[in-house]
């Protein structure tokens, strides 16, 4: 995956000590006709996660520090477009949020993952897709999350619906009859090759 790598970032981990971290947005809201900027969709209903211990605003969002209580496994480059997922798991969170985890339409919502380190104000994005499955382990003390993300590159694998006829075509572009003539040319016999008798 190209990703853009500011000369921030590039600085801060060169330096001897280095403070880097993981930020995680899952969003919970229909994301059909949201508007996707740096800061992430415009949804109101999101987990906004970090792998540190205050509150650290990013691209105007508020991120809740979980410290290591987050964890991120899974995460690596390939070199085709084959689809990598990863698993999110959040350990001691509150119950909130593991309601809110038990009641929303999560599957097929849009997921990413931000590096960045503590020096420098803009992270960068690692890793985007889309929620999958979540399982809930409840110990009576301590609750865990494990919540599989599917990559952005899964569509690529998935069937098409569309059909090569002249109905289905025009769904998508009402004025066009470029398949009408598709029926009648399936019985039709092509000379080729020899003469007409």
């Amino acid at each position: 995956m190209t990703r853009t790598v500011t000369t921030a970032l590039l600085t801060a981990l060169s330096q001897a000590e280095v403070e880097p971290y993981y930020a995680v947005e899952l969003l919970l809201d229909d994301p059909t006709g949201l508007t996707w900027q740096d800061s992430g969709y415009l949804g109101t209903n999101a987990i906004r996660i970090w792998t540190g211990y205050s509150d650290l605003d990013i691209y105007g969002n508020t991120y809740l520090g979980g410290g290591n209580l987050l964890g991120v496994d899974g995460m690596e480059e390939v070199n085709d477009l084959s689809a990598k997922g990863i698993t999110l798991s959040f350990t001691g969170i509150s119950s909130s949020i593991v309601s809110l985890a038990l009641q929303e339409a999560y599957q097929h919502r849009p997921a990413r993952v931000l590096f960045g380190t503590r020096d420098t104000s803009t992270p960068i994005e690692v890793f985007s897709g889309f929620m999958d499955t979540m399982s809930i382990e409840d110990t009576g003390e301590t609750s865990t999350i494990s919540l599989t993300v599917e990559s952005k590159l899964v569509i690529l694998e998935r069937a098409s619906n569309r059909r090569y006829t002249q109905e289905n075509h025009i769904a998508r572009h009402p004025n066009d009859t470029f398949f009408s003539y598709v029926s009648d040319l399936q019985d039709k016999e092509i000379v080729w090759g020899r003469e007409i008798a």
